[in-house]
């Protein structure tokens, strides 16, 4: 512990360094807890969510990792175009989550490690299916998507060039009453959110029966948090994933379905 200069007795100084060294024994009073991390977030269960156990899947998770880091999380949920400008650029927010990766967004992210994976799927209706082996054998059909996803870099290169007809819609709950009204024909969801909907969502028996998918066009990828891409993001980035390696997200995930009894993860496939 640091100690003041030694003085002789009689120093006009004395009272002062006599006081210093006192307040320098005494029981320092405890740091203040630094404050949260603000991540923005669409609602998007279940992977982060208000209506489920952590927030969700990988909102749990990277709570568990920034606290091991030191680090405390707080989750504001706004509509995705919005999170995404809010964490970008607002300078009360760390970043926003669970993003995938795109070249476009590695110019403005630093990239977490994984904190879930996600598989996309083609929702069509039972009884007017959709046969895909390849995404070219869509072209033509109108296709739901959600302004701002990313549905895989096959998928948004072809629907850039108009090779795909996406058509953007707010959110997947919207999405999904298009493709039973016959609005759309198909629509690109993620399949754990996908079932989420039709588990615990606002639709009938009749209606959740009208529903099949397929997943043979689409690849496994992981989410991540997007930190903004400054001196700090980069300094929580590194913080996160240093932390990240403590954990197995696999077993992570495995035992976080479990403790739910969760439907999403048991419902069978069509």
């Amino acid at each position: 512990m640091r100690q003041g200069r030694r003085l002789r007795p009689g120093s006009g100084l004395l009272a002062a360094v006599l006081l210093a060294s006192a307040l320098a024994f005494c029981p320092s009073a405890p740091a203040a807890a630094p404050a949260p991390l603000r991540f923005a977030a669409e609602d998007w269960a279940p992977f982060v969510t208000n209506s489920l156990p952590g927030q969700g899947l990988s909102a749990s998770f990277v709570d568990a990792v920034l606290a091991r880091a030191g680090y405390t999380a707080r989750i504001d949920y706004f509509p995705w175009k919005r999170t995404v400008e809010i964490g970008l650029h607002h300078p009360g927010y760390a970043g926003f989550l669970a993003v995938w990766r795109t070249p476009e967004r590695e110019k403005l992210c630093h990239f977490s490690s994984s904190i879930g994976s996600t598989r996309n799927v083609l929702a069509y209706l039972k009884d007017a299916p959709v046969q895909a082996a390849v995404l070219a054998d869509l072209q033509g059909m109108r296709i739901g998507t959600v302004a701002g996803y990313s549905n895989g870099e096959q998928f948004d290169g072809m629907a850039r060039a108009g090779q795909l007809r996406a058509e953007e819609g707010v959110n997947d709950e919207t999405n999904l009453r298009k493709l039973l009204t016959g609005r759309y024909p198909a629509i690109v969801i993620e399949k754990r959110v996908l079932r989420h909907l039709l588990a615990r969502g606002p639709f009938s028996k009749a209606e959740r029966e009208r529903i099949v998918f397929s997943e043979q066009l689409f690849r496994e990828r992981s989410v991540h948090v997007c930190f903004k891409r400054n001196a700090e993001g980069l300094k929580l980035q590194k913080a996160f994933n240093e932390a990240a390696r403590e954990f197995d997200l696999g077993n992570v995930e495995r035992e976080y379905w479990r403790r739910m009894g969760e439907e999403v993860a048991l419902l069978p496939m069509p």
